[in-house]
């Protein structure tokens, strides 16, 4: 059973950030073999949430929602992240699932943005967001930037 906990950067606790950060790294910098600024200076910013989603006291994943203004001029939801042992069962749905759920009780009926890896397209599709643009290198990994707005039919 997964525990699920949305936090501002001042609400966390050494161990939460330090298990966001963990995670964060091993998949994105040592899985994914690219080497990025994770640390943006975005997890602090006023309202940016943290969501984190635990399993037998083990953070498996992870996203931030970001205010509108901050990465795009709307909400945007970055940072998505399932640990590898986690993967396969359903869990990045669920995350995806509670972090709308979450920047809909935050910023309600707000159009949120993302930019989603490529090969991510049909997962985020089905959660209702829709592309908006061309493939463009991020980090030497193709992406692409896609919208959902609130409210609608999925």
């Amino acid at each position: 059973m997964l525990t699920w906990q949305c936090l501002s950067f001042a609400q966390l606790t050494p161990h939460q950030l330090y298990d966001a950060l963990k995670l964060r790294s091993d998949i994105f910098v040592v899985e994914q073999t690219c080497v990025y600024p994770d640390l943006d200076d975005n997890d602090r910013e006023d309202d940016v949430y943290h969501l984190l989603g635990y399993q037998d006291g083990k953070l498996i994943a992870y996203l931030r929602l970001l205010r509108p203004g901050l990465t795009y001029d709307n909400v945007s939801i970055g940072r998505v992240v399932t640990a590898q042992e986690a993967r396969g069962n359903g869990i990045g749905h669920e995350l995806i699932k509670q972090g709308l759920a979450n920047a809909a009780r935050l910023w309600p009926n707000a159009t949120i943005e993302i930019g989603a890896q490529e090969h991510l397209i049909h997962f985020y599709r089905q959660h209702g967001f829709e592309q908006t643009s061309e493939m463009y290198l991020e980090d030497g990994i193709p992406h692409v930037d896609m919208i959902l707005t609130q409210g609608q039919p999925r």
